[in-house]
């Protein structure tokens, strides 16, 4: 029997994780001298509540390889394998803490073990879908092998957009990728982001929140064809736009799978409230 395993970058909701038995390993926000466990010890609520308030930028961290020896070490000795998915070693140590885990974990077991990680590039539900994918191979009895060639071969169909209030959060947070070229041409625009080969790139430049959500809409047809979809849409504590774009995914294509999340504080630290955006791929 298979575990899938990701962290709480993958934005996946309680109900998507009780389904799929999916184990999740939370990353770590960090409020000046204290540090919350994402999801576990800090909601999202709270957390965009205090964003603002913060005398100094939140940061952000990855567990730490202890961590990942206690989520590893049950299923392992339960006789399970396990396939671990995170998000990209460029934006965060945690696949580095995973795998000195499975490292540890040999040199205690004195033996090779049958954990397979993964270095995905992708952040938010972009990765969500490639886990809720990786555990449906998992239940459909797919062997560990198989499992991380079907992750292979959907990782490069999936595409994750977004657009942002400002710049500012990726910018303290160090996380800005490619989008620094646009830094200081943004007065009166909001940015429009994409990750691309796991880390943030500039799209484009929308003149108002409203052009930048059609835009939203013009890119995801573009790059679907209008097939039918497995998507997301995702958003920092902007419920109501949210609501408004999936509303408008779900009358134009036909979704195979479809979500709405809401980005969690290891991610909003870099994002800011009221990102949205879309995750999505086509068979």
């Amino acid at each position: 029997m298979i575990q899938i395993v990701t962290d709480s970058s993958a934005h996946l909701s309680v109900d998507e994780r009780q389904k799929h038995n999916i184990a999740v390993i939370p990353l770590k926000a960090i409020f000046g001298t204290t540090t919350y466990r994402d999801g576990v010890d800090l909601t999202n609520a709270q957390f965009y509540q205090m964003l603002p308030h913060a005398k100094e930028h939140p940061t952000t961290s990855q567990p730490s390889a202890g961590e990942f020896e206690q989520v590893y070490r049950p299923f392992l000795d339960a006789g399970k394998e396990i396939v671990s998915l995170h998000l990209p070693s460029k934006l965060s140590g945690t696949y580095a803490s995973a795998c000195a885990a499975k490292q540890e974990l040999e040199t205690q077991f004195k033996k090779a073990l049958p954990i397979s990680i993964v270095d995905t590039p992708w952040i938010s539900m972009a990765l969500g879908l490639l886990v809720i994918a990786a555990a449906q191979a998992a239940q459909a009895g797919q062997s560990r092998d198989q499992v991380v060639a079907t992750i292979n071969a959907l990782i490069p169909k999936l595409n994750l957009i977004f657009v942002l209030d400002t710049l500012e959060y990726l910018r303290r947070g160090g996380r800005i990728g490619g989008a620094r070229a646009m830094v200081g041409t943004l007065l009166n625009v909001k940015p429009m982001l994409e990750i691309k080969h796991g880390q943030v790139e500039p799209l484009e430049q929308p003149r108002s929140r409203a052009k930048a959500l059609a835009r939203l809409l013009e890119v995801l047809a573009e790059r679907s064809n209008h097939h039918p979809l497995h998507a997301a849409v995702l958003h920092a504590n902007a419920r109501q736009d949210a609501d408004e774009l999936a509303n408008r995914v779900r009358a134009q294509y036909e979704c195979k799978e479809f979500f709405c999340a809401e980005i969690g504080p290891a991610i909003g630290v870099h994002t800011g409230p009221n990102a949205l955006g879309l995750a999505f791929y086509t068979d």
